[in-house]
């Protein structure tokens, strides 16, 4: 695609312009400021804003968050020749020659839920009505259950990589046995069911899967309340410039902001959805988190600070 393409989409999109060098001056969406101070520069794939410092490695952001159908479309259709492994290589260090999956097996007394209901498997199904979570959850999420075994009497949630191999499973009791979660010992470095991730819109990070259960569709647990900039997950998000939603309990607030901060330090789009005063996304009904999800704040380096003094 010709710069000039490029800059007219841009144009098309963000108003007026005028050139600087090899940078285009526009007006900023973001902080919407009467000079135009939003910096791109269309060979280096790159943009930032001068007052808001909004910013970004790629100007599809640009296009995703404000522009046409249509022109998203025509941007998307000149991405696919994007090389994006110079760029994973300088943030993560070299990659390993063959990258080792983890996968493995679901327990041998498995039985789904997605099927017809049985006798034996009303108290898992009445545990999973009382959290909010029907068929179309079960149907999407492949939930099952263990009625003997070593995960008896407890929910399965299946993980599954971008291939469709089973790599990390959940189990969760549902008659109150002494260990709430009793989950397989295997490494969490995972991407929890990648096979249904879009990475080319926003992604919801949440700590649990019953939390991502709620959160709907293109969530992801981390499986705890700290993702590490070297995990699987985080170094997916930064290759593919995924916009992301922290949504995070808030007894884990001050590693939201750490998070948060570890993305915005490459220059990822991230909102934050405030989930007080409940303990957590699995909780909140879903029309209130539906609500809280449309309303969340998008956090730049200027309101990070704000937010991080409020947290201590």
């Amino acid at each position: 695609m010709s710069e000039r393409k490029k800059l007219k989409i841009l144009a098309d999109i963000l108003g007026s312009f005028y050139r600087s060098g090899s940078e285009y001056l526009f007006s900023c969406p973001s902080c919407d400021h009467h000079k135009r101070k939003l910096s791109v520069n269309i060979n280096k794939n790159a943009f930032k804003c001068w007052i808001c410092d909004w910013s970004g490695l790629s100007l599809y952001r640009i296009v995703r968050r404000y522009g046409t159908f249509p022109q998203k479309n025509e941007w998307k259709s000149f991405e696919d020749t994007v090389d994006v492994s110079d760029f994973s290589k300088d943030l993560f260090g070299e990659p390993e020659v063959q990258e080792i999956r983890q996968r493995i097996n679901l327990p041998e007394e498995f039985a789904t839920l997605t099927s017809s209901k049985t006798y034996s498997s009303t108290p898992a199904r009445s545990y999973l009505n009382v959290r909010g979570i029907g068929r179309k959850q079960i149907l999407h999420w492949k939930i099952g259950y263990c009625q003997e075994g070593e995960y008896k009497n407890r929910i399965i949630l299946p993980s599954f990589d971008a291939e469709g191999y089973c790599n990390y499973f959940i189990a969760r009791t549902y008659t109150n046995d002494y260990m709430k979660y009793k989950n397989p010992p295997v490494s969490k470095d995972i991407i929890f069911n990648e096979l249904y991730l879009e990475w080319d819109e926003e992604l919801i990070i949440v700590e649990g899967a019953f939390d991502a259960i709620k959160a709907g569709k293109n969530s992801v647990p981390i499986l705890g309340s700290t993702l590490r900039q070297e995990s699987r997950l985080f170094t997916k998000i930064v290759e593919n410039d995924t916009p992301v939603l922290v949504a995070l309990d808030p007894d884990a607030e001050k590693k939201a902001m750490r998070l948060i901060k570890d993305l915005l330090e490459y220059g990822i789009e991230v909102r934050k959805l405030d989930v007080a005063p409940y303990n957590d996304i699995g909780e909140m009904p879903k029309e209130e988190f539906e609500k809280r999800k449309k309303n969340a704040t998008f956090i730049n380096s200027s309101n990070y600070l704000l937010r991080r003094i409020q947290s201590i």
